[in-house]
């Protein structure tokens, strides 16, 4: 099955008057829709964009793996285990907040920043914080998440250039940048597909590069 997700009808949230826009992909806060809490382990999936300046002050996460990918711009973060890390295009952070931890996110630079955060479940809740962040990850070396049985795979795609989909219980396609075909579906930067009991598929970018996350998860 393939359920394709298109960015404009993800949920606008964030403080647009504080320079923070935010696209959920599925419910989130005040946007609750029962039918659309999770998709495997994934919980979330924000586009994130603030202004020069704007960021979100200190507050608390416990029992999620939060996972992100800045896609322009230089994200500062600091949290309450002491990291202080700026986090850049093609580098991947990741915070299992565990059984609790607070942390700062902000754009201290003078240019817009984007970024995408994913959060899934883990296995088994509890235990301690933990914080990494993967420089310049490559396409060949998938970021391994055993706490949340699941992995990340960064697909970057010359035009016309063709990768195939993990085969897995359940695979989440976020297209970063540019334009790919996924199966019969054209999909573009914001768009994402669900995908659950498929098997063989590729995608193939369009006209332009693409870049694409891919979330394999067996649960």
């Amino acid at each position: 099955m393939t359920d394709v997700r298109r960015s404009g009808d993800r949920y606008a949230g964030g403080d647009p008057a504080a320079g923070i826009e935010t696209r959920h992909a599925f419910s989130f806060g005040s946007f609750y829709d029962p039918g659309n809490l999770r998709f495997g382990a994934l919980l979330a999936c924000n586009e994130e964009r603030l202004a020069p300046g704007a960021g979100f002050e200190e507050h608390p996460h416990s029992h999620t793996e939060i996972v992100t990918w800045v896609v322009e711009g230089e994200l500062t973060h600091r949290d309450s285990a002491g990291h202080a890390t700026v986090v850049r295009p093609g580098d991947l952070q990741h915070l299992s907040s565990a059984s609790g931890v607070r942390h700062v996110e902000r754009n201290d630079g003078d240019r817009p920043l984007v970024f995408v955060q994913m959060w899934l479940a883990p296995l088994t809740p509890g235990g301690e914080p933990a914080y990494e962040v993967v420089r310049g990850i490559a396409d060949a070396t998938p970021y391994a998440l055993p706490a949340a049985g699941a992995m990340l795979h960064v697909r970057r795609l010359a035009p016309g250039g063709r990768t195939a989909v993990p085969d897995a219980p359940y695979v989440y396609a976020h297209v970063v940048r540019g334009g790919v075909r996924l199966g019969d579906e054209e999909l573009g930067p914001g768009d994402a597909a669900r995908l659950t009991g498929t098997a063989g598929l590729e995608l193939r970018a369009l006209e332009a590069p693409a870049e694409v996350l891919l979330w394999e998860m067996r649960g």
